[in-house]
C-alpha cells in the first residue's frame, strides 16, 4: 500500500494530479482543505484562504506540526487502499509520514501567471483573489521558520519526485505514470 502526499504551489495542479491518481490509478484522497472545512463548517466560520491557514496554524501549535498530516493519515491507513495526501504544507509534517512505511512525497509547480490563470477559472471559495493578493498569499506560504506554519519552498525541497507543470494534462500524466512504474 502506497501513501503518497502532495505538495506545491497555489494553483500549480495538486488537485489534478489528485484526480488523475484518484480515476486512473485506484487511489483513494484525503485533503488537508476538507478537513479544514469540515472544521471551519462546525464552527460556523467563513471558508477562504486566511481562516484556512490560522485553523491549520492553530492545530498545528496547539497539537504538533505534523498533526493534520497524522490525522490524515491514521484515515489513510484505516481504508487500507492506496492513497493521497493533499497539500502537505510543512516540514514537520513530511518528518512524521516518513516514518511510515511506503510514503512518497510528491511537489508540483508551474509558472506563477499560469498558475493565477488556473485559480481564477477554478474559482473556488479559496481563489476569488486579485494577482496581488495571490503574489502575497504565495509569499506568505513559501517560507516561514515556525514549525507550525507554511513552509512550501522547504516542503518542494524534500519531494522525492518534482512535476513541472506548464504543459498539458497529458505532459503531466506522462510524468505521473513514469513515477508510479518507479515506486
Amino acid at each position: 500500500m502506497r501513501i503518497i502526499g502532495i505538495t506545491g504551489t497555489i494553483g500549480s495542479g495538486k488537485g489534478t494530479i489528485v484526480d488523475y491518481l484518484v480515476k486512473h490509478h485506484g487511489f483513494t484522497h484525503f485533503s488537508v482543505r476538507g478537513y479544514l472545512t469540515g472544521i471551519l463548517n462546525q464552527r460556523g466560520l467563513t471558508v477562504n484562504r486566511d481562516t484556512m491557514v490560522m485553523l491549520a496554524n492553530e492545530l498545528r501549535a496547539a497539537n504538533s506540526p505534523s498533526f493534520i498530516a497524522e490525522e490524515l493519515y491514521r484515515v489513510a491507513k484505516e481504508a487500507g487502499k492506496e492513497c493521497i495526501i493533499e497539500s502537505i504544507r510543512t516540514v514537520g509534517e513530511i518528518t512524521s509520514l516518513r516514518k511510515q512505511e511506503n510514503f512518497y512525497l510528491f511537489a508540483v509547480d508551474a509558472d506563477q501567471k499560469l498558475r493565477y490563470t488556473r485559480i481564477v477559472e477554478r474559482a473556488s471559495e479559496t481563489d476569488k483573489i486579485n494577482f496581488e493578493t495571490f503574489v502575497d498569499n504565495e509569499l506568505r506560504e513559501m517560507t516561514n521558520t515556525d514549525p507550525n506554519k507554511q513552509n512550501l519552498d522547504a516542503c518542494m525541497r524534500l519531494a522525492d519526485f518534482t512535476f513541472l507543470n506548464n504543459g498539458s494534462f497529458d505532459d503531466l500524466y506522462r510524468q505521473i505514470d513514469t513515477v508510479l512504474e518507479r515506486i
